[in-house]
């Protein structure tokens, strides 16, 4: 009796101990649970919290994500991620100058903006943001990167266009430049020297171009481009064959016009290389030099940058292709985005991309540009060349073309006075 007391007593013990533990559990498991709630919810609410401020102006990490997965749907060149963080900061830097201004897009407009956009890819506005969504990209991402668009144009127009009057006289120096209509053309006989333009060098390389812009010399500027150049004709001093003026883009062309030989351009900013030029010749020729209507030109991306394997590649795929045509089995069974191929009007063409370009002619190569932050070696090859036609000169159109390109450059320089005054700090 006494021995069952005690296993009873045993019994009712660990019942007890089985019941507080059911209650200790129970409380555990709840704990547990409100836990990961507020974990989930930490994590979301982490998301839109300041991962950067640009003057009074923050941007999120959720913010950031979105515009990476956007550049990544339109294939944008570069690293998505460092582009993105690039494009938000100007994008709060120029909605601070259109509050001041005063100016806000309204909701058609952006609608029709939105509709805009989508159309340039042959898609509807609902269509293409069924298609982002698929790749996690929101429509209000989509809506405000158009509405911040929209908003800099109107206010570029009014603040700068007034400035940004076109004579007369330039407009006859832009035809005698590209007109297919003119009696004859010019050529030029340049050297050139291409130097990295990237972050990590960025002190190093403004110096470097600032002494060779002072250069004079001929002989100077050619033991400059052996030394430093990344271009191909690095091996060749940096000197260039004779090329049409009307082959380079209109306002690089016009630098050229006012050197003397063995004078040398300021430095010209191309994407992730500064460029200059050294005049060695010019000269008028008999036969017309029209600019072109379009140009078709390949660009096939290789991994590793001006890496030792990296040039290595580019080295093999120039000894192994003859065409453009060719690169296509270069770059079969890879990700589409590896090869760009296409004929476009020289103003769609991206700057550096045509500055290369005009110094090639059909079928030849340049590997001076590099993407990703240098990541990125760029193999560019030049297609063809499509003349225009003899049709008649509008003057009207070169004039609002000139025009575009004053008040473009205009605000480049004012976008880049309000960021070296802005205070962008990382949160």
């Amino acid at each position: 009796m006494a021995q069952w007391k005690n296993r009873t007593g045993v019994i009712e013990a660990s019942s007890t101990m089985i019941k507080s533990f059911s209650r200790f559990a129970k409380s555990a498991s709840q704990v547990a649970f409100a836990f990961v709630i507020c974990s989930s919810a930490a994590l979301a609410q982490n998301q839109f919290a300041p991962a950067i401020k640009v003057n009074d102006r923050v941007i999120t990490g959720y913010e950031l994500d979105q515009r990476a997965r956007f550049l990544q749907v339109l294939n944008a060149p570069g690293n998505p991620a460092d582009l993105a963080r690039e494009q938000l900061i100007d994008d709060r830097l120029k909605q601070d100058a259109l509050a001041t201004a005063g100016i806000t897009p309204n909701h058609e407009q952006v609608l029709e903006g939105m509709a805009e956009f989508a159309g340039r890819g042959g898609l509807t506005l609902e269509q293409f943001i069924t298609a982002i969504a698929q790749d996690g990209v929101d429509q209000q991402s989509f809506r405000s990167f158009v509405e911040v668009g929209i908003g800099w144009r109107e206010f570029v127009r009014a603040r700068f266009a007034p400035r940004a009057a076109v004579s007369d006289t330039e407009i006859e120096r832009r035809i005698a430049l590209s007109s297919a209509n003119q009696v004859g053309g010019v050529r030029v006989l340049l050297s050139e020297i291409v130097l990295a333009n990237l972050p990590e060098v960025a002190d190093e390389t403004r110096a470097r171009a600032e002494e060779i812009a002072q250069v004079q010399s001929i002989a100077q500027f050619a033991a400059l481009a052996r030394q430093y150049s990344l271009s191909n004709s690095r091996e060749n001093s940096g000197r260039l064959n004779w090329r049409a003026l009307s082959d380079f883009p209109p306002a690089i062309a016009q630098r050229f016009l006012s050197l003397q030989r063995g004078a040398v351009t300021q430095p010209i900013s191309s994407g992730e290389a500064v460029v200059l030029f050294q005049l060695r010749g010019i000269e008028e020729t008999s036969a017309p030099s029209p600019a072109p209507a379009a140009i078709d030109y390949a660009a096939y991306y290789i991994a590793g940058g001006r890496s030792e394997a990296g040039l290595k590649r580019a080295a093999e795929i120039r000894a192994s292709v003859d065409t453009c045509d060719d690169l296509y089995g270069i770059a079969q069974g890879q990700p589409a985005r590896v090869l760009d191929r296409g004929a476009l009007a020289p103003s769609d063409i991206p700057n550096d991309i045509a500055l290369e370009l005009a110094k090639l002619d059909d079928n030849e190569v340049s590997t001076a540009l590099t993407r990703a932050g240098g990541d990125t070696l760029v193999f560019l090859m030049l297609c063809g060349r499509t003349p225009q036609l003899g049709e008649d000169i509008d003057r009207g159109a070169i004039r609002t073309s000139l025009l575009n390109e004053r008040v473009e450059r205009l605000a480049e320089g004012f976008l880049a006075e309000l960021r070296a005054d802005a205070i962008i700090t990382d949160q």
